[in-house]
């Protein structure tokens, strides 16, 4: 990372400054269980303490980073154990998100979708799997709404903030992204037909293979 360039507000030199610590993260630059030195941090980005704390406050919001009391914030770490169980809730509310979606689908919403879906592919075959990520919690994020479950989107979207790491890094190794794309259209194909037992069955298959992917990463 290198010096930031003047930024008229202090709220967008935070959120750049989170951006880039974002990608830092992402990128491997700090790993699960790395502590957040905001003195450190300050000096490397050519800035004050105050822009760096509230940068870390944004991360800490997304689920990224994690406080400790008295020792300070680290990389949000999860143990193979919870992160198998994280998914197999996950799966299990993106199955009821995307059987409810069904009852609410528009032309509109197959529209905004397809635009995903066709988006995903192009950050496939060029191999960024930055763009893709991004793309495919947007795409996760309107199945969710579409089922109109504001209960099941806070559930969902509270096991995501657990797994944004390492499932960022999922997409790194070669043919995860095409993949995972596939399903995806199998799930909005469903969806679209008003097959809700097919939409529901797709999306569970979805996370649980998205599972067995970064498995095979750890191993």
């Amino acid at each position: 990372m290198t010096a930031l360039p003047p930024i008229a507000t202090a709220e967008g030199l935070s959120r750049s400054i989170a951006e880039q610590l974002k990608q830092a993260i992402y990128a491997g630059e700090f790993k699960a269980g790395d502590r957040l030195n905001e003195a450190a941090l300050a000096l490397r980005m050519g800035t004050s303490r105050g822009p760096i704390r509230e940068a870390i406050r944004i991360l800490t919001g997304t689920g990224l980073v994690t406080p400790v009391v008295n020792r300070g914030v680290f990389v949000r770490k999860v143990s193979i154990q919870e992160m198998l169980e994280i998914y197999d809730l996950r799966a299990l509310v993106f199955g009821f998100a995307a059987e409810r979606a069904c009852e609410h689908v528009t032309e509109e919403h197959r529209q905004q979708v397809e635009a995903l879906l066709d988006g995903m592919d192009r950050a496939a075959q060029a191999g960024d799997s930055g763009l893709y990520y991004e793309l495919n919690v947007q795409f996760h994020g309107m199945i969710l709404a579409l089922s109109n479950s504001a209960r099941a989107h806070q559930l969902y979207d509270s096991y995501v903030k657990e797994l944004h790491l390492y499932r960022r890094q999922n997409f790194n190794a070669p043919g995860n992204m095409r993949r995972s794309n596939v399903e995806h259209r199998k799930i909005f194909e469903a969806i679209s037909r008003g097959n809700a037992a097919k939409a529901k069955q797709y999306a569970e298959e979805h996370i649980q293979a998205g599972r067995q992917r970064l498995l095979a990463l750890a191993e």
